[in-house]
């Protein structure tokens, strides 16, 4: 039995006393996620590509709009998750925005001219800076289209854009709103959301691309699971992330799961691949492990196997891991391989979701080694499942 089905099968009473009564199983229950999310999807398909066509995604080159894709901590890097992949299927410039820097500078970049949309990603809804950012721009700059991706049809962003023009909200299932500190299953269902807007047109070609990655995900949880508590009770002080293009995403989010779940205990930063080289490699040491999300596109494999090469050469961290969508790496570029026999099927831009498990099982196996609670880990409080409300400038 893998050590993540030993934490599903404890009594429920066991679970509660440990602060495992959900976040084990949000990780677990993704893959199965995934595919209802899709098909909830389908069933909304024609209004999404009605919305979308009005927000100008069907008009010339020239004409198309400017989309942010705005969300805060795990929101943020479901829109650095995808922002590469929907910049290429529609064909326009697509950015992702912090809702936190959108606030403090709004009119910097909220500056009206052209056709914009506006995807807000938020597990709750309330999201204080997500909600402020929402109604300004609902009332100071009403041509913005909004389209909000949410786990709760119930919270205030929701509520904000009920009933008007211009703006529409895809609310995930119930299963999907982690009721655990740390965002997992609402992560990656936001991310196979937006996975799914960049194929509105073409969702026949998105379908096996889904249940690729549930199929992949299934087989690749147990190892994942026997692995992640292999590393947690190595004891790492600290922990690097790194990937190109959307798995730099993914390396974000999975290095804030470790942070979070082990209440900052263990350290994790995110680089991407080549970014690392310059400057952040000077935090490595013997007390770090490197996780590497190793591309299958063979420009980006290249630069992320040499990166793997040169850390070994220098000796600068305790293991290097390599999470890859086959294990077809060379022998001396890492020390430990996870790879899914069906996972060399599925586009880079498409990994996020899957690549991302390593890190959610990690930060859940170090939790547990660190005496913490990974249902709430945060002993002192310092962070929380919804971010607590601040005064809002207007100035």
């Amino acid at each position: 039995m893998d050590p993540l089905t030993s934490l599903l099968n404890l009594p429920p009473s066991r679970k509660l006393e440990r602060g495992l009564l959900y976040t084990p199983e949000e990780i677990r229950q993704q893959p199965g996620t995934w595919t209802r999310t899709l098909h909830e999807l389908e069933a909304r398909g024609a209004e999404i590509r009605e919305f979308l066509q009005a927000a100008g995604l069907r008009r010339s080159a020239e004409q198309r709009p400017l989309v942010f894709l705005v969300g805060a901590g795990t929101s943020d890097y479901i829109g650095q998750s995808l922002h590469l992949l929907l910049r290429t299927r529609w064909e326009c410039e697509v950015t992702a925005v912090p809702s936190t820097s959108l606030l403090t500078d709004f009119a910097e970049y909220a500056r009206p001219g052209r056709p914009r949309l506006w995807i807000s990603f938020s597990r709750s809804g309330d999201s204080p800076e997500g909600v402020a950012v929402l109604e300004r721009a609902l009332e100071e700059q009403p041509e913005i289209f909004h389209l909000l991706v949410t786990c709760n049809g119930s919270g205030q962003m929701s509520r904000a854009i009920a009933g008007r023009a211009r703006c529409l909200a895809l609310v995930l299932e119930e299963r999907t709103n982690d009721r655990g500190l740390a965002m997992t299953s609402s992560f990656t269902n936001m991310v196979v959301t937006g996975q799914y807007l960049a194929h509105a047109w073409d969702a026949g070609e998105y379908e096996p691309i889904v249940r690729g990655l549930a199929e992949s995900a299934e087989e690749l949880l147990p190892g994942a699971a026997e692995l992640a508590e292999e590393m947690a009770g190595e004891e790492f002080g600290r922990a690097c992330f790194v990937g190109s293009g959307a798995l730099a995403g993914a390396a974000m989010e999975s290095a804030l799961k470790a942070l979070e779940l082990t209440a900052g205990r263990v350290f994790a930063v995110a680089q991407t691949t080549l970014g690392l080289r310059h400057g952040p490699m000077a935090a490595l040491d013997g007390s770090t492990l490197l996780v590497s999300l190793v591309a299958t596109e063979p420009r980006r494999r290249h630069y992320d196997v040499n990166l793997l090469r040169e850390i070994g050469s220098k000796r600068l961290v305790r293991t290097r891991l390599a999470v890859a969508a086959d294990g077809r790496l060379p022998g001396e570029a890492a020390d430990r391989v996870l790879a899914p026999r069906r996972g060399a099927a599925i586009p880079d831009l498409c990994r996020p979701p899957l690549d991302v498990l390593f890190g959610q099982l990690f930060g859940l196996f170090a939790s547990i080694r660190c005496g913490l609670k990974p249902d709430d880990p945060s002993p002192t409080g310092a962070i929380s499942r919804v971010v607590p409300a601040i005064e809002h400038s207007r100035g």
